[in-house]
């Protein structure tokens, strides 16, 4: 069964992102960002329900840097800080498809949440992306996101990928812990992980 329309496919993905990083590279080399969201999940080879994409960057002249890269494609939201959500916020159109570019200043000590404090940064792989490699945050994160949301159609294809593929379970369980996830849903994904193949230390 196909994915409903409007849905992004990894091969879409991939060509926005590289026709992204044409016009950013090498100009934001020196830019410190990250994939999140489910663009991320979706590089991964999980296939979750992404109709945009999602650049989490450090400071905000790293997205002043994108958006003047992209300043020959359409504009639908100029660079701004966004007091409600504690974000330096720019979007544009690539091939079609919304990219988003922010930072979430929001001041955490922990390091498992997927768009702020210390998470993305720590917890990310390069994944490679055409004739690039993408920063991109680690799966863990993107599920205890998913988690905290009680999205069951985001969280149990997360779970699967990661059953199989192996994960950091020391990540999952204290990032569980510190949004607040009820014990027996924590217990529910540990049992679920805990049939995988492998899992790292």
């Amino acid at each position: 069964m196909g994915r409903p329309q409007g849905f992004l496919e990894r091969t879409q993905l991939v060509k926005v992102l590289i026709t992204l990083l044409d016009h950013a590279m090498p100009g934001c080399a020196h830019v410190e960002y990250r994939l999140v969201g489910t663009g991320a999940a979706l590089l991964h080879g999980v296939r979750l329900p992404a109709v945009d994409i999602d650049i989490l960057v450090r400071k905000r002249e790293g997205v002043d840097a994108f958006c003047l890269a992209l300043s020959g494609l359409r504009c639908i939201d100029p660079p701004a800080w966004l007091e409600g959500a504690q974000q330096y916020y720019g979007n544009y159109e690539v091939e079609g498809v919304e990219v988003e570019f922010s930072t979430v200043e929001v001041d955490s000590p922990v390091d498992t949440i997927e768009t702020f404090g210390l998470g993305p940064w720590k917890h990310s792989v390069p994944l490679p992306c055409g004739r690039y490699t993408v920063p991109t945050v680690r799966l863990e994160l993107r599920l205890i996101t998913e988690l905290y949301r009680n999205r069951p159609d985001r969280y149990k294809p997360l779970l699967e990928h990661l059953r199989v593929t192996g994960c950091d379970t020391a990540l999952i369980r204290r990032g569980m812990t510190a949004v607040g996830l009820p014990e027996a849903l924590r217990d529910e994904v540990l049992c679920s992980l805990s049939q995988g193949q492998a899992t790292h230390p």
